[in-house]
Order: structure tokens, then sequence, then C-alpha cells
């Protein structure tokens, strides 16, 4: 998708989300839904019932440029600095309101608002364990997570906590402390973050929800008894930054949930400044794993005061990766997933659905797994917990993994290959990739080479159309490809219906050039099944191209069903005349074949058309472009004289097929003479276009029914696939003979790339029975994606 970069306004502070529903006694957010499109007061309208009196706010401060800070800030009391952003944090009363609404240097102003934290088999379902398999660990990029602080001594985070920070408010009129280990609003070094130390470690379960998120993005439980495998990114280094503050006010925490850990806005933005630093320093940051949200907003929230740094850092190569939360909206997410540069992330299920906390909408860009998400928490153990909190940090690692794997890409070209990779979730109203990073560390790969597809017989289409009562009109299509020139004037056009009164159905063909060809009148027949083959004379029209079946019902009060309908282009390569067979001697008639790819067909079909005073007298070779002899009709003394009008089969796949074929007609003895009135070569591939969906670990069958056909198949038979699927090296593809053999086509393959299949694969099918129902087997071995088969072709 592509992220713009929006102007700097204020708008909403944001909750961390842990894994349960919202607190209903928690402090009401502005419903966000409705964004003014012109804002003449910069000063947000509910702050100003908050200053009555002797009341007193604290506030983000969004001016101009950095140069309009100093005026800002002799509104209020200072609270809060940043080092790079044109922003400023202040406590002000009613009068400081006045003073920012007044001056025309001010943005925005939004309340730094304190939120509650809103509490509510995943690797290998995103592919994190084909990922490391390749060796792709997150080696050498950094993952920071900002939030409660983490345990880094952990044994799950084996010493790879490289960095630590803490930004926490200490605000009397708040009830809000510190949670830094030395109590300052501001610490940074080893032990600053960690939430096993100074007055998070007073809190019990509070302050573990960072370790948690942190396990899920790069844990490794390797050789620890009891652990996670690991998580999506083991080798990646971690930057711990706390952004929480300890309340010991119910009217913030909730009736008796006091103490608690909230998050200031203004914390989070200090926070993300210090990644941003990080990363002009050299660290390899990936990722900013922001499990935060609040409000719904269903549109972007250009003035969100995150905005600007969530920006900068995107530009810097470094997503910021942020939680839907945990509403259950189907139509809007949190802010700050609302901004548009953000990555935003919604929790699906083990069985790849919506989980019904999550939200959704247009402004989600990613689900990934985020129920009973097993991770690390403080005190060395581990726990399972529920929420796009654990969903987040799935993303953060997968980016981690990407940018280790291709460390000059673009952050649009690693977004690229999650986005062209994943698996659809579709919900109501949408529909949203969940990730594969397993799949994403070979995607979007080149398509491979497509092989050409054969040059069809026949074409099939076995899909069931609704044949709408008068005056509706059906439209079947078939598309044919790679047949040159003109159609036959013998062509079949083979249909398949049911009809409450068949007696009122017309049918015409129309040519790819828009030539119809009536192909049945009405009549009288009464209800039930039409199964006939008509002959039309299309010679007069191109053969490649979309060929429509045009099935009228011509009177009122009666339905039906079109089951199948196929094109059958007789004889390929013919010619006719009226040519003299020696007597006794030897007529060479010749053929040139151009447009069939490979050998010949280990069933061609030779047709000779013959007058003859003796047809016994006769005695019939084919020779092949290479010189190969096949012999088609020896001579009998028992064959009289009249007309020859037969098709014979011949293995010719040791032959190629393009090149000059010739007829040789004898007539051993005399004294009869005789005429070669017509030959023609057909190399029998038989197309089924149907179109099917391959659905996750399932298999789907699709038939071709081949008659006429005596003896056995080739040695050589061409089976030609058209597929798509996001991993196609999931698919296993099978050949089932009319007897039910299977013959393995296509076995699954990690080497598998792109998302398409356009092969011809060879079988030796020399053990069954030509004529039968032969089915191409196409199934999906590993759960996780999905595709289509969109057509195949038995060539013999």
């Amino acid at each position: 998708m592509t992220r713009n970069i929006r102007g700097i306004m204020a708008a909403t502070a944001a909750a961390l989300v842990f894994a349960a529903i919202p607190s209903a006694s928690a402090t009401p957010l502005p419903d966000t839904r409705q964004t003014p499109a012109v804002q003449t007061d910069p000063v947000d309208a509910s702050l100003h019932a908050k200053t009555r009196g002797d009341g007193t706010v604290r506030v983000n401060v969004v001016t101009k440029s950095r140069g309009d800070l100093a005026g800002a800030a002799t509104a209020g009391e200072r609270v809060q600095s940043f080092d790079a952003l044109s922003l400023v944090t202040l406590k002000v009363d009613a009068g400081g309101l006045d003073k920012l609404t007044a001056n025309p240097h001010v943005v925005s102003v939004t309340e730094d608002i304190p939120v509650p934290p809103t509490l509510n088999e995943s690797v290998p379902l995103i592919g994190g364990d084909k990922a490391v398999a390749a060796g792709k660990t997150g080696a050498g990029t950094a993952i920071a997570i900002l939030d409660t602080g983490v345990a880094t001594k952990h044994p799950f985070f084996g010493n790879r906590v490289k960095t630590e920070a803490c930004y926490s408010v200490n605000d009397d009129s708040y009830g809000a402390t510190s949670l830094c280990p030395n109590g300052t609003t501001e610490q940074q070094g080893p032990g600053s973050a960690d939430s096993e130390a100074g007055p998070c470690a007073t809190m019990g379960n509070a302050c573990s929800h960072g370790t948690h998120v942190a396990g899920i993005a790069a844990g490794d439980g390797t050789g620890i008894s009891g652990a996670p495998v690991r998580g999506v990114a083991p080798g990646a280094d971690l930057i711990a930054i706390q952004v929480f503050s300890r309340f010991d006010s119910d009217d913030y925490c909730g009736e008796g949930a006091s103490p608690c850990a909230l998050s200031f806005t203004s914390s989070q933005i200090k926070g993300l400044e210090k990644v941003s630093a990080l990363r002009t320093a050299g660290t390899k940051v990936a990722a900013a794993n922001l499990s935060l949200g609040a409000g719904r907003w269903i549109s972007e929230c250009a003035s969100d005061p995150r905005n600007p740094i969530i920006n900068n850092l995107l530009t810097q190569g470094v997503a910021t990766v942020v939680a839907a939360g945990n509403n259950g909206y189907t139509d809007a997410v949190s802010a700050p997933g609302c901004v548009a540069s953000a990555f935003t992330v919604g929790a699906t299920t083990d069985n790849d659905q919506p989980a019904d906390f999550t939200n959704r909408g247009p402004l989600l860009d990613y689900f990934a797994p985020g129920t009973s998400i097993g991770s690390s928490v403080p005190g060395g153990g581990y726990a399972s917990l529920n929420g796009t909190s654990m969903a987040t940090p799935h993303v953060s690692g997968a980016l981690a993994i990407l940018r280790q794997a291709f460390p000059t890409e673009s952050m649009a070209d690693i977004e690229s290959r999650l986005d062209n990779t994943g698996k659809a979730i579709t919900y109501t109203g949408g529909s949203t990739s969940r990730i594969d990073v397993g799949k994403a560390i070979g995607g979007p790969a080149p398509e491979p080479a497509p092989d050409p597809k054969p040059r069809p017989t026949k074409v099939i289409s076995e899909k069931t159309y609704a044949i709408p009562d008068s005056p509706g009109i059906l439209e079947a299509p078939i598309t044919v490809s790679g047949v040159p020139g003109n159609a036959s004037a013998s062509m079949k056009v083979a249909v398949n219906l049911t009809h409450e009164w068949r007696g009122q159905v017309r049918i015409d063909l129309i040519a790819p050039d828009g030539q119809r060809y009536p192909i049945r009148p009405v009549g009288s027949e009464g209800s039930g099944t039409l199964n006939a083959t008509y002959t039309v004379d299309a010679s007069t029209a191109p053969a490649s191209g979309t060929w429509k079946l045009n099935v009228k019902d011509t009177a009122a009060g009666s339905t039906g069903t079109l089951t199948s309908w196929s094109l059958l282009f007789a004889n390929s390569f013919e010619k006719t005349g009226s040519y003299l067979i020696p007597d006794p001697g030897t007529l060479t008639s010749e053929i040139t074949v151009g447009g069939v790819t490979g050998k010949a067909a280990g069933a061609l079909r030779v047709y000779v058309g013959a007058n003859h005073d003796r047809i016994g007298d006769l005695q019939i070779s084919l020779v092949a472009p290479d010189g190969r002899t096949y012999g088609i009709k020896g001579s009998t003394q028992t064959e009289p004289g009249g007309t020859l009008s037969a098709t014979y089969t011949v293995d010719a796949s040791a032959s190629p097929a393009n090149g000059t074929w010739k007829l040789l007609v004898s007539d051993i003895v005399g004294p009869y003479r005789g005429f070669l009135t017509a030959w023609s070569l057909a190399f029998p591939s038989n197309e089924n276009q149907t179109s099917l969906a391959i659905p996750d670990s399932g298999s789907v069958d699709m038939p071709i029914v081949i008659s006429g056909f005596p003896g056995n198949a080739s040695r050589e038979l061409k089976v030609h696939v058209e597929a798509r699927h996001q991993w196609p090296g999931d698919l296993k593809i099978e050949l089932l003979d009319p007897n039910g053999k299977v013959y393995l086509v296509k076995a699954t393959s990690t080497a598998d790339t792109g998302q398409t299949i356009r092969k011809t694969y060879t079988v030796d099918a020399s053990t069954s029975p030509a004529s039968g129902t032969w089915k191409l087997r196409v199934s999906d071995v590993y759960a996780g994606s999905t595709g289509t088969i969109d057509s195949w072709t038995l060539t013999f």
C-alpha cells in the first residue's frame, strides 16, 4: 500500500492494549468518528470544561515550527519538551487555553490523556518456522518495544536487550508517579526499562505486558525447559523503552483498581524520538512496537500528535507497528493506528478468523495471530494472553526478519513483500492480509517463465450457469488461445443443459469477432435434459479469442441450467481435394504443421478420406518431419471398392510436431484406381477451463473425458496446468487415470517461486487406458493460503 505523509495536526492519546475487555470505569474518550474538515479554534473544545474554576489540564501543543515553541510555552507550565518536534507538553489553566487560542502559531491543542490498559500456535501459522529454517531470524536488526518495560534478565531474551530508556511522568494532580527505577521522569542506560526493578517490581502484573510483547517479537526458547519454541525473530536485538507511569487515583484506574500503569501520549512520543535517535546513530532498528490504542477512527487521523514522529521514522526505514484495538469495531481502529504511516495490526484466531474483540476496517493494514499467545512474563515464567497487543509484535518480528533478508530494500519494498504473500482474511466490509513471513522471504519473487500452452483441439467449460427466464439471456464464455488462423468448417459445439421447457430455448454461438451462428432453433420439446453436439461452419471466424454460447429462453414461465459446453476444433491441420493415386504406385501428400510445441502426440489422430475401386489394395503410412515412418493401414484382400473414411491413432511421440508431414498412399496392385479426397492431422489436446477454488488444506478434482481413443495412453502424456496460489510450493498435483490409478505430476517444494503456475508436465501413462474420465487433483498440503486452478490441458 502507499502510506501518505500528512501534515502536523493534533488528536487523541492512546492506551496500552493488553488482553481483556476495556474497563467500564475508565475515563471516557471522545468519539472521533467525525473529524472536522475545518478547525477554527486550535484548542479541543472539551478542554475548556476541564479548566473551569481553578482546574488545570495537561495538553500537547503543536506549533507551526520549533521557533514558535517558546511563545506557546508561556501559556502554562512546561512539563515535557521534545528534541526535534514542533511540540511541547504544558499544564495550563483556563487563561492558558485562551492564550493558546489567540496564538496564531499554534496548530492544535489536545489533552495528554492517561488511558488505562485495555487488558483483554502462532509462529508456525505465520510461517516463522519456515523463515528460521531458511536462516532468517532477524539477526543484525533490532526491535524497539515501547511498553511497560521488559524483564531484561529473562532467559527468553538471552542477553539481547541492548538498549534501555524510560520516559515516565510525575504529576501530583493526576496522582501519577514515574516508573523509572531511579524515580526521575527520564532515565537511560542499563536497567532503566527493567520491569523487575524500581517501582514496577512492586506492582505485580501491571508491568508484565511489555515482557510478554517482547517475547512474541524476539524470544528464543532454545534449551529452556517449559518455554515456547521461539518468538518470530529469535535473533533480533531488543530496545526496551518504558513509557508508562504509576497512577494511584481511582479516577483514572477505575474504582478499587489503583495503583495501575497508564501511558501519556507525551511519553510515547519521547520514546519514539529515542528510537529515531538510535536509528540516526546507526542502530539497525526494523520496527517500533506500540501495542497502544484508544478512540474510534474510521478515517486517517492526520491531527494525532504522534503523526510527525511516526512519519519521520518511516522515512528512516523504521516501521511503527501499532495495535488496532480490542473494541470489536468492524469499521474503525484506535489511535495511533489511524495514522497513515503506521502499520496497524488486528488479531486472528488459530483458525484464521478475525478475533471477536479485534478492531478492523479500511484502516487495518495486517492481521496476525492474537488469541492464546504464549510468551514470557516477569519472574522467568510464561503465560498466554489475548489481544491485538499480541498480534502486533508478530508483525514487528516479521519486519526484523525481512530487514535481515533484504538489507538494501526500502521499507516500501519490504511492505510489498508482506502485502503480496499474506493470506487474505475476509470479513464484513473488507479483506485484510494475515502475514506470512515464511512466504515473504521468498516473495514477491519473479514469476517463473511460463511453458507455452498447448494448442487445444477441444476446450471444455463445466461451470454451471442459471438460464434466466425470458427475456433474460445467458452468455457463457470459453477463451481459446494458441490456435492460429480461422476456425474449422466443421467445428463441433457440445451443449449440456436442463430446462423446464426445452422447446423455448434458442442457442447461438458468437465468435470472437462477433459473428453469430445459429445452433438450435426453438422447438416443441418439454422438460428434461438437452445433451447434443452441433456442427458449425465457423471457417470465416478467428479461432482464438473468446467464444460465447448465447442461450435465450424465448417465453416466460420456466428456467433451466447450463451444466457444460465445449468447442471441438476438428481437423486441426487438413488438406482436401482430389488427388489421383497411381496404379500401381505411391501418392505423396504434404501438410506443414506449425505452432505446436514440443513432440508430436502419443495419440496423433490421422484422418484419411479416399475413393477407390478396391480399398484393400491401399497401403498407407505417415512420414514425420524427422523422417520416421509410421504405418497406418496395410493392404488386405478382403476390402472391396468404395469410400474410405477412417481416423487412425498413431503414437508419434518420438517425432517433432512442427514441420512437414507426408502421407504416403500406395496402390500395390493393378488394375484398380482411386483418389485421395482428404486427410488431416489432429494433435489431441483437451482443455478444461472451468476454474475452481483450491481450498486451504484441501483438494479439488477437475475432470476431462476422453472418448474414441483405442488402447492405452502415451508414455509421454502431457499435462499442462495453469493455477494461481499464494504459495505454489504448498501444492501437490496428481493425475488420476480412468481406473483411478494416481500419477504424481508435481510435488510440494520450498523452491517454487512466484504465485502462478503455467507449466507442462510429462507423465508416462502407457499402462492406463486412453479413453475414460481423467482427473487432475490439486491438493493444498499446508494451511495458511488459498488459490485457484484456472485450467488444465491433457495432450495425448
